[in-house]
């Protein structure tokens, strides 16, 4: 089984003061994948086009889009990436602030379940998204990532 720590590297972790508009939010917060080699720029414009054609799918609940394309779309190997947005963005007018990007770059439809399952335990008590979301560092947003979740 997929552990967290397999799944997210404490280098695609970051936090950010501001952006200008929902679409520099997902290039930002998809940079640290195409850095890595995780996915190439291509999937960028693959989740934005997506948004543009279906509307913002990722965003799941107040505060939080899990950013996400198809995997023919520029994944390369499976990984997440977290961006903490200090400042929140908006991905329609009369949709939530967004104040945490999770973007998930999966090879196929099932590999990545298991950390899928642990994100959902996670992100089902919101006081879980606030912590991340207020935590004062990186390192922080991490280890919150990575501790132990009762599923």
């Amino acid at each position: 089984m997929a552990g967290m720590e397999d799944m997210l590297k404490r280098q695609n972790v970051q936090i950010v003061e501001k952006v200008n508009d929902w679409e520099e939010s997902v290039h930002v917060a998809v940079q640290p994948l195409v850095d890595q080699g995780y996915v190439k720029s291509d999937y960028i414009d693959g989740i934005i086009s997506n948004a543009k054609e279906f509307g913002p799918y990722f965003v799941i609940c107040p505060d939080l889009a899990l950013l996400h394309a198809r995997p023919e779309q520029g994944v390369i190997k499976r990984q997440l990436a977290v961006t903490v947005l200090r400042e929140p963005v908006r991905f329609k007018e009369e949709g939530p602030d967004v104040r945490l990007l999770v973007t998930l770059a999966a090879e196929d439809a099932d590999s990545h379940i298991d950390v899928m399952r642990k994100l959902a335990v996670m992100f089902s008590d919101p006081a879980n998204i606030t912590k991340i979301a207020e935590a004062k560092d990186a390192d922080e947003v991490y280890a919150l990532f990575c501790a132990p979740t009762e599923e």
